[in-house]
């Protein structure tokens, strides 16, 4: 699993003082970059091998903007050309969010999905999580 700490900032909230439900997507987002990196160590956008086909959020508990925030990534299912990542936001010891995303690996030259490799895919393999 990777991790990261984000600091919320003040921005990053609502009317309310809690995190922006559209700071989570953003944040998931970030802490998927270890995942990119599998693919496309160089993370050049002009060959990128990536597309986003879903993503989905359950918001679990109230945060806040003054405590940092950990994102925990890792893999779900993987696929003949699509793979999830499961993704959890940690806030003062309580799971705050929880995400999944689902990724294809795709020729943009072609629009369509490719094969995942066999070396990517035993690389991805090594950070299934439940």
């Amino acid at each position: 699993m990777f991790t990261i700490e984000i600091e919320p900032r003040f921005s990053d909230t609502d009317a309310l003082g809690h995190i922006s439900n559209t700071s989570l997507p953003v944040w998931f987002e970030q802490g998927r970059t270890p995942i990119f990196r599998i693919f496309h160590p160089t993370l050049e956008v002009k060959t990128w091998p990536l597309i986003l086909a879903r993503l989905e959020i359950d918001l679990l508990a109230q945060s806040y903007w003054h405590m940092p925030v950990e994102i925990r990534t890792g893999v779900g299912e993987i696929g003949n050309s699509s793979f999830r990542v499961i993704q959890e936001a940690w806030q003062d010891g309580k799971k705050i969010a929880r995400g999944v995303s689902v990724l294809i690996h795709f020729d943009y030259e072609h629009e369509k999905s490719v094969p995942i490799p066999d070396e990517i895919k035993a690389k991805l393999a090594e950070h299934v999580m439940e």
